[in-house]
């Protein structure tokens, strides 16, 4: 590379083709490891806004392309590991460090808790917008 511009093209692919696609399929416990050094790895960025959306973004329902966090306002349907289907609204605030909170919607009300989680990453299987 002969030039700082050449230099910032670089390091962006590397983040769009290496970085990014690595925070989409990595486990909940790589990625806590990769946090600790995250202003290493990604610079001075906000893990919440950049590791933690891109690896919340392998569910493509849950994220809102060009924010940062789990989207709040579509309610959707969390299918985990073990089969359990949970209705809810994603809580960006209480979802951190690749645990999913939920509130429930006013059909799962019925039941005591009106909340569901933390849901670590590893074991949602599938997110749909409802």
């Amino acid at each position: 590379m002969a030039t700082f511009s050449e230099l910032v093209t670089s390091r962006k692919h590397w983040v769009e083709t290496v970085l990014r696609p690595w925070c989409v399929q990595a486990s909940r416990k790589d990625l806590l490891e990769a946090e600790a050094q995250w202003s290493d790895i990604a610079g001075q960025v906000d893990p919440a806004d950049t590791l933690w959306t891109w690896a919340w973004s392998r569910f493509p329902d849950l994220v809102h392309e060009g924010l940062s966090g789990v989207n709040e306002t579509l309610e959707v349907q969390v299918t985990l590991k073990d089969g359990t289907t949970i209705l809810g609204y994603p809580d960006a605030r209480r979802t951190c460090q690749g645990r999913l909170m939920l509130v429930r919607s006013a059909a799962e009300q019925s039941t005591p808790d009106s909340e569901s989680g933390p849901h670590s990453i590893d074991d949602v299987v599938s997110v749909k917008k409802v």
